[in-house]
C-alpha cells in the first residue's frame, strides 16, 4: 500500500471513487481538481483504491472525506490514509482535526475512534439521501 499525494492525473479515479462510495451526493470533478492540493490518495498494487482530504484554517483541521473502494477495504488503506493525515496536521502545527461522519457508519466510527478521536456532538439531519444525523469528532494534537 503506497500513501502519496494526490495530482491533477488523479483527478478522474477519485472522481469514480465518489460516485461509488458516495452515491446520494459526489463530489464533481472540478470540485476534486480544485481540493486536489488537500487531499493523499491510496494506491493498492497500482490502482488508486482510496483518498482522503484534509482541509485547513489557521490552526483547524478538518477531515472532509475518507473513501476506500469497497472491494479494496480491509488492507490498510483507510488506516495508511489517517496516519497520513493526522502527520499532516502535526506538521501544520494545527491544534486538532475534526470530521462528520454518519450515526450508522459503524465501520467509520471505529476507524475514527483507533486513531484517536472522539465523539464531541452531533448535528441533526445534517445529511440527506437519506436524511441523518451526524456525529461530531474531534482529534486534538
Amino acid at each position: 500500500m503506497i500513501i502519496r499525494q494526490a495530482t491533477t492525473e488523479d483527478v478522474p479515479a477519485i472522481a469514480a471513487l465518489e460516485v461509488v462510495c458516495f452515491p446520494a451526493d459526489p463530489w464533481p470533478e472540478d470540485f476534486i481538481a480544485r481540493r486536489v492540493d488537500k487531499m493523499l490518495v491510496a494506491e493498492d498494487e497500482g490502482v488508486l483504491c482510496g483518498y482522503a482530504s484534509l482541509a485547513s484554517v489557521l490552526d483547524e483541521g478538518s477531515l472532509d472525506s475518507v473513501a476506500v473502494a469497497p472491494e479494496r477495504r480491509r488492507r490498510g488503506a483507510a488506516d495508511g490514509l489517517m496516519d497520513a493525515m493526522i502527520r499532516r496536521g502535526r506538521e501544520k502545527a494545527l491544534a486538532f482535526i475534526t470530521l462528520e461522519v454518519r450515526a450508522s457508519n459503524q465501520a467509520a466510527l471505529r476507524l475514527y475512534e483507533k486513531h484517536g478521536f472522539v465523539p464531541v456532538g452531533r448535528r441533526t439531519n445534517y445529511y440527506e439521501k437519506p436524511r441523518e444525523d451526524a456525529i461530531i469528532m474531534t482529534l486534538v494534537l
